[in-house]
């Protein structure tokens, strides 16, 4: 009898163990995220300022070495009147003047992109080297020159290190 109330504190005290080790696993994962501030009010489309109605709407993604990166710190939102992304979606792109490339929206965000590095908004550089490649698709298509083109109504970009 006394092996088995042993036994069965044992029992209770892996168990526990168990979910106190995937509560802080679940909590890290959590944190490397940046933390949205709710106190600015979110504006939508219907909020925008007459004149800056959205003329072109696109997605861009980007992915280093399987982790998708994230943009709703306030530091990405609406740097430019011509092309800009918001934080109800961040991963939509804002486009209201013809003409714009990629490469002109990347250069308002708070970090730095060519054809062979990315250097994010926290400082982590990816280059094209012996780590990985740095590699771009313009609807689902491999491009090269991804950051000269201009932006196009649905157009999906995807910019990929691995």
């Amino acid at each position: 009898m006394k092996a088995l109330i042993v036994l069965l504190i044992t029992v209770i005290i892996a168990v526990t163990g168990g979910f106190v080790l995937l509560n802080r696993s679940q909590n890290r994962q959590e944190t490397t995220q940046t933390p949205v501030n709710t106190s600015t009010p979110i504006p939508d489309e219907k909020a925008i300022p007459a004149g800056r109605q959205v003329d072109i709407k696109a997605s861009f993604k980007i992915v280093t070495n399987g982790t998708t990166r994230i943009f709703t710190d306030s530091k990405y939102h609406n740097k430019s009147k011509d092309v800009y992304i918001q934080l109800p979606d961040p991963g939509i792109v804002y486009v209201k003047k013809k003409g714009i490339t990629w490469d002109d929206f990347f250069k308002t965000l708070p970090m730095k992109l060519t054809k062979d590095c990315l250097t994010t908004g926290t400082g982590q550089t990816f280059c094209t080297g012996e780590s990985g490649t740095l590699r771009f698709f313009l609807n689902a298509i491999e491009d090269k020159d991804l950051l000269d083109r201009e932006i196009k109504d649905g157009d999906k970009i995807l910019i990929e290190f691995k």
